[in-house]
């Protein structure tokens, strides 16, 4: 399963396949950072960087398990430019990312996939995990990144953050969890994609129904279950995956991938609460904050403009998120 943002392309139309369909190409780089000191890439402070950028959902899962795990002085993160360009992510100073790449000077995140290997043909895509000594691209793909920060790094961290203590991926809902993943993945968070980078109208009505009567289960689920996350008390992966394409539904999914059929703050009220609940949050349950303090709306919405090769950027809604009360 490929859940990093595609890039080559600023042009959905040839993002899409010749019927119109946009199916997501599987990641290349799939090596495992471990806390084995005989690993391939072993866990050491200050070897690995994460790359990303403030728009990407695939990145932004990245960088909540970053700041849930507390991993902010043992992985470095350089953040990118959010707007896709004719040569893929490329490094412009705006809104919080760097001038430049601060490892090697490079003006484009291309650039660092060529030094990784200089053959390569893939996309230049985002969340990208970096090993340092080596010098080469450990993992680009964000569902397998986030699985490595529960636990690789457990011996560099304070820890009440370690998985023993907090887990993110409990053993007694590990079923659970993972048969949610499979369909959230392909209907929801690739299937915002699908209807947003279709190019015909037959691809857009075959994935937007499909997209919201997932939703629809996510909202029968939380009210059946009444727990503030998707199982239990506690926020587990589910939570993290699901986060970042709701948190982008109203302020830019709803007009910009014309998922227009509903939106989460008028039509779900489950689904809003749950939302807004880890959005606003600030307590040890997400490490003060890290939902919010790494959701960045400008980003989102001037992101996904300019990659559908518009040039107004939508006003609304009025409020990117509402309050929690």
């Amino acid at each position: 399963m490929a859940n990093t943002a595609e890039a080559k392309s600023e042009d959905p139309k040839e993002v899409a396949d010749k019927d119109g369909h946009f199916r997501r190409r599987a990641s290349q780089f799939r090596n495992w950072v471990s806390a084995d000191l005989d690993a391939e890439f072993p866990a050491e402070k200050g070897r690995y960087v994460l790359y990303l950028n403030l728009g990407c959902p695939w990145a932004h899962r990245t960088n909540i398990v970053h700041k849930l795990k507390g991993l902010q002085d043992v992985i470095q993160v350089v953040v990118m430019g959010y707007v896709l360009t004719a040569e893929g992510w490329v490094y412009d100073g705006s809104k919080g990312s760097e001038p430049r790449d601060p490892l090697y000077g490079f003006t484009k995140h291309s650039q660092l996939y060529f030094k990784a290997d200089p053959s390569y043909e893939g996309r230049y895509t985002v969340p990208t995990l970096w090993d340092r000594k080596r010098e080469t691209i450990v993992n680009n793909e964000s569902s397998e990144i986030i699985r490595m920060f529960y636990t690789a790094f457990d011996d560099f961290i304070d820890p009440s953050l370690r998985e023993d203590a907090r887990p993110l991926l409990p053993r007694d809902k590990l079923k659970d969890i993972e048969a949610m993943n499979e369909w959230v993945y392909d209907t929801v968070n690739n299937g915002v994609y699908k209807c947003g980078f279709a190019s015909t109208q037959e691809a857009y009505d075959a994935n937007v129904y499909t997209l919201f009567k997932s939703l629809d289960r996510l909202e029968s689920h939380l009210a059946t279950n009444q727990t503030p996350h998707l199982f239990g008390n506690h926020i587990t992966e589910a939570d993290i995956r699901l986060y970042t394409t709701i948190a982008r539904f109203d302020v830019a999914y709803f007009t910009l991938f014309k998922c227009n059929l509903k939106m989460i703050r008028h039509d779900y009220p489950n689904l809003h609460k749950w939302l807004r609940r880890l959005y606003w949050d600030r307590s040890k349950e997400t490490n003060g904050g890290a939902f919010g303090s790494t959701t960045h709306f400008g980003p989102i919405k001037e992101g996904y403009t300019y990659t559908l090769k518009q040039t107004v950027v939508p006003a609304g809604p009025t409020e990117p998120i509402l309050p929690m009360n």
